[in-house]
């Protein structure tokens, strides 16, 4: 069965809250009494598909914030990075405005996440009062995947916007309209809600709703309590404009890492998850097989007809093939950089940055790989050729969105370890994730361990480095760069990379100008060659290939150089979205952008 169906289900109030503009009013109630529907298991797990309806609108997660958070990065950019002007470009570069026209609209992801939200309250509500969770095991397993379903909720609006209205009831007239909170107050609900959620769930296939990864289960809740502790006890852009830590006692970073090394600990202990081979995660993910208990731990479920993971972030088809009934791929892609960032050995870096796209065909059959630019990288994780089906909507592809998978716990916990016992403690965990990426080179990974092993402060910057190879095009990267206050940084030391790999200086000196490349034996892979540190242009003409072209990032005509369009505004002055206009105009004087820097 592909995913979960988008049900026809019976809630308070939903209508109402789908089409109010601030997603913030009050609802009128439904025909059918709330004590039936939230004493009912069948009737109850509607509340599931509810909620789950809001991640998947047009403009939710399936065209806003899936293809615009994340972007731009020190791993992953716009590849549309040739103006710094459209809206679509502000949203990535650091520039936005409230006006901006890809989310200025009653309906967009702001919208959608607290319709999810408002969905999540009533329900809780409703099993809290009518469930009986103490005697009924699957109304308490229903709360649990409600709870983190919110928390995921809250998450990103934590992530997208910083400090948000805190709404944890469902809305009232009294309660319409509220200001933006302290993001602590929301990050401490968020921890004990998941907590207590952790307690009502089973692990990855102990019950059939969590033998899908679709599904909520006892590790996914306690990997998000992780990765929300992490964020809280980090740094980011706080009401006032400044960058800081936390100043409540109780999300003190000390607090904090013992957390998220408590949570990942108990995850990994359970041995109810693996990591399995790296291409292999990734190719299960495009077979849209599903099943809990592998390295998936939770994914966003997108019908056939629905999501854009592959049309925005996939690999580009130039036209619909044997593939591909899509034209579709790479809104977004790899940044440059990371191409030279991986060891040739590192098996992660043919499977994660592709540099070709698929060209010819006839519709069905007949298309080649040809290069792209050393401008235009794909992400290799999203695949239409390595789908079992053939995509045929002309805008959505159907593939699920891989929330969290294992290795991220495993990376998680070695860095709270090395924060509170040390590179020592925590150097078996790095090693697990550095092992699987040389699978066929020992020496190399004991040489890595030995070198990031020797500090506290070098571990850290080995699971710096560590997680951008392991998570490039997984869009986590940008969260983590804040909460560790490297974001200008890094997006600095990218900008001067970038320069110096167009001009072929620094490191990049002896790197070849030119790529050489053929169609492989099969008629479809293409073979190139001058991708790797010790190529060179003399041996790609010896090898005789016969096609080769100028490997550069920049056109002639791009109104702005690559790296400049990379961000406009100093990204620590504008590391939030601000709430779009149109919520502002309706929240009745209540919300504002101070300090945002417009």
């Amino acid at each position: 069965m592909k995913k979960i169906i988008y049900i026809v289900f019976i809630l308070i109030g939903v209508a109402v809250i789908s089409s109010c503009k601030n997603a913030l009013d009050a609802p009128t109630k439904s025909s059918l009494d709330e004590s039936v529907i939230f004493s009912t298991p069948g009737l109850a797990e509607g509340a599931i598909a509810g909620i789950i309806q809001s991640f998947g609108e047009t403009n939710s997660y399936r065209g806003r914030f899936l293809v615009f958070y994340g972007v731009n990065t020190d791993t992953e950019v716009s590849n549309g990075l040739k103006n710094t002007t459209d809206d679509k470009s502000r949203l990535s570069n650091y520039d936005t405005n409230v006006n901006n026209g890809q989310m200025n609209t009653d309906n967009n992801v702001w919208a959608k996440l607290y319709e999810g939200i408002e969905r999540a309250n009533l329900a809780i509500k409703g099993i809290r009062t009518y469930g009986k969770i103490e005697s009924s095991p699957q109304m308490a397993q229903l709360l649990g995947e409600i709870l983190t379903l919110r928390a995921v909720l809250y998450n990103d609006l934590l992530k997208g916007w910083g400090d948000v209205p805190a709404r944890f009831e469902p809305i009232t007239t009294a309660t319409t309209y509220l200001p933006r909170d302290d993001r602590d107050v929301v990050y401490k609900q968020l921890l004990k809600d998941l907590d207590e959620a952790a307690g009502y769930l089973p692990w990855p296939n102990e019950t059939a709703n969590t033998s899908k990864v679709e599904r909520v289960s006892k590790a996914f809740a306690k990997g998000m309590r992780a990765r929300i502790a992490l964020a809280a006890g980090g740094y980011g852009q706080r009401l006032d404009g400044t960058i800081r830590l936390s100043t409540d006692a109780e999300l003190s970073r000390d607090k904090m890492y013992a957390i998220a090394k408590k949570e990942c600990l108990e995850i990994i202990d359970s041995k109810k998850l693996r990591l399995l081979g790296f291409e292999e995660v990734f190719r299960k993910l495009n077979e849209e097989g599903g099943a809990a208990g592998l390295e998936s731990m939770w994914e966003i479920p997108f019908s056939e007809g629905r999501g854009r993971v592959i049309f925005d972030l996939g690999v580009r088809h130039l036209k619909t093939d044997q593939y591909t009934g899509q034209n579709k791929g790479g809104t977004n892609g790899v940044n440059p950089i990371m191409l030279y960032e991986y060891d040739k050995d590192d098996v992660r870096r043919a499977v994660t940055v592709v540099p070709y796209e698929w060209d010819g065909g006839d519709g069905t059959k007949g298309a080649i790989q040809v290069p792209s630019s050393l401008g235009r990288l794909y992400f290799g994780k999203y695949r239409y050729e390595w789908m079992k089906r053939r995509v045929t909507s002309t805008n959505d592809d159907g593939l699920n969105w891989l929330y969290m998978r294992y290795a991220d716990v495993i990376l998680m916990a070695a860095e709270a370890i090395n924060e509170l016992d040390g590179p020592g403690a925590a150097a078996p965990y790095l090693r697990m994730i550095r092992e699987r990426a040389f699978p066929n080179n020992a020496a190399k990974v004991n040489t890595f361990m030995a070198t990031a092993s020797t500090s506290k402060q070098t571990f850290f910057n080995a699971i710096v480095d560590e997680r951008a190879l392991e998570f490039t095009g997984e869009m986590l990267r940008k969260s983590d760069l804040i909460r560790w206050n490297l974001l200008g940084a890094k997006l600095a030391e990218a900008k001067v990379k970038l320069q110096q790999l167009e001009a072929r200086e620094g490191k990049y000196a002896a790197l070849p100008a030119k790529i050489y490349y053929k169609t492989a034996a099969n008629g479809e892979s293409v073979e190139i060659y001058g991708l790797n540190f010790g190529d060179t242009d003399a041996q790609g003409v010896a090898l005789g290939y016969p096609s080769n072209k100028n490997w550069t990032m920049s056109a002639a005509n791009d109104a702005t150089a690559y790296w400049n369009a990379l961000y406009v505004k100093d990204p620590n002055k504008q590391q939030y979205w601000p709430i779009w206009q149109i919520f502002l105009d309706s929240s009745n004087g209540m919300l504002n952008n101070k300090n945002l820097n417009l």
